[in-house]
C-alpha cells in the first residue's frame, strides 16, 4: 500500500527522475541504478506488477479530475485577500511585518458550515503545538476524527481518488482505505524526546512548534481562523499562484504568536477534502519525491516526506509532511 522511495513496488516502468533515490525503470539494470528489490517486483516473475505503477501521466490526469469534483471549494466572491507586500528570494528571512494590514479581507463563513469544513475544524484544537509534548487523545477526540474520515469519504471527490487506488490494486476495499487513511494521517509518532507528541494531520493543517519556529501549518482555514483570533500575524508573500479561481496557491511568511515561519505554501479555498485527498495520493504514489500534478491547466507540485524513525503498529509509515510546492 505504502512505496517506499527506495522500493519499486508499485514502481516498474515509472519514468525517470533526478530527484529519486533509486529508480525502477526498464532502463535502470543497464545504468546501474535500480532499487535493491527490482528485480522483485519489476523483473520477469513480477513484471505483471507494472500495470499497478501510478506513471506522471495518470497523475495530471487525476489531480485535474480531483480539481473538478472539488464542489465544495471556494467561489468568486467568497474569499477576499489583500496580499501586500511581495517579498524577493532572499528577503523572506527578514521577519519584518512588511503588510500592515491581515492578509483576509473577507472570507464567506457559510462555508465553514459545509459538513467537511465543520468536521475538520473541529479538529484544529486537539492539538499541543509544541513539539515534546505529548498528545492526550480523548474519545471525544477520536470521534471527531471519523466524523472528519466519514464526512471526506461521502464527497464524490474522495469516491473518486478511492476508485482511482483501487483499480492500481492499493486496496481492496473502502474500509481498508480508509483505516489506511486513520493510521498515516492521525498515528501519533515522536518528533522528540520520546514522547508522542506529533501527527500528520497536527503538523500540516494544525500546525506546530519546534525549536522556536513554526513547523507545518499549511492550511488556509487555520490561519484564517487564528488571523481573525489575533494570533497570527501575515509579514509577506513570495509567490502568487497563476489561478484565477479557487483553488490558488500562496507562498508567505507569517508569526504565530511570535513564532515565525520563514516559508510557508497553502492552497487557498480549496476545500478540506480536496487537500486531504491530494496530499494522500501523493503520499501513497510519490512519497519523499516530488509529486507533479495539473490543477486548472497549470502545474503544481506536491512534496510529501514519510516520517522514517518509526511506523504504526500494522507496519504503515506516518506523514511526516505535506505541502503545495511554490517556485
Amino acid at each position: 500500500l505504502y512505496t517506499a522511495p527506495d522500493s519499486c513496488e508499485g514502481r516498474c516502468g515509472e519514468p525517470f527522475s533526478d530527484g529519486d533515490e533509486c529508480h525502477c525503470h526498464r532502463g535502470c539494470v543497464a545504468e546501474g541504478n535500480c532499487c535493491e528489490d527490482h528485480e522483485r517486483h519489476c523483473g520477469h516473475a513480477g513484471f505483471s506488477r507494472s500495470r499497478d505503477s501510478i506513471t506522471d501521466q495518470e497523475l495530471l490526469q487525476l489531480s485535474e479530475r480531483l480539481h473538478g469534483l472539488d464542489h465544495n471549494r471556494a467561489r468568486p466572491g467568497d474569499i477576499a485577500l489583500n496580499p501586500q507586500h511581495r517579498a524577493g528570494p532572499g528577503d523572506t528571512g527578514d521577519k519584518r511585518d512588511l503588510s500592515p494590514q491581515p492578509l483576509y479581507k473577507h472570507v464567506n463563513e457559510r462555508l465553514f458550515s459545509k459538513p467537511t469544513y465543520a468536521s475538520f475544524i473541529k479538529l484544529l484544537d486537539n492539538y499541543q503545538r509544541a513539539t515534546g509534548t505529548e498528545e492526550e487523545v480523548t474519545a471525544e477526540e477520536l470521534q471527531e476524527q471519523e466524523r472528519f474520515l466519514q464526512e471526506v469519504m461521502r464527497t464524490e471527490l474522495m469516491g473518486e481518488l478511492f476508485a482511482f487506488l483501487r483499480g492500481k490494486n492499493r486496496y481492496s476495499s473502502q474500509q481498508e482505505f480508509v483505516q489506511d487513511l486513520k493510521e498515516i494521517w492521525f498515528g501519533l509518532y515522536s518528533r522528540g524526546d520520546g514522547e508522542r507528541d506529533s501527527s500528520g494531520f497536527e503538523h500540516v493543517f494544525s500546525g506546530e512548534v519546534k525549536k522556536g519556529k513554526v513547523s507545518g501549518f499549511h492550511n488556509w482555514i487555520r490561519f484564517y481562523l487564528l488571523e481573525k483570533q489575533g494570533a497570527v500575524n501575515y509579514f509577506s508573500h513570495n509567490f502568487d499562484g497563476p489561478w484565477d479561481s479557487y483553488p490558488d496557491v500562496l507562498g508567505l511568511q507569517f508569526s504565530w504568536d511570535g513564532f515565525y515561519k520563514e516559508v510557508g505554501s497553502a492552497f487557498i479555498g480549496s476545500s478540506p477534502e480536496f487537500e486531504f485527498g491530494l496530499y494522500s495520493l501523493c503520499f501513497l504514489a510519490r512519497p519523499g519525491r516530488a509529486c507533479h500534478l495539473s490543477l486548472g491547466g497549470h502545474p503544481l507540485s506536491v512534496q510529501t516526506f514519510p516520517w522514517t524513525k518509526s511506523t504504526s503498529e500494522s507496519g504503515r509509515s506516518f506523514i511526516a509532511t505535506a505541502y503545495v510546492m511554490s517556485p
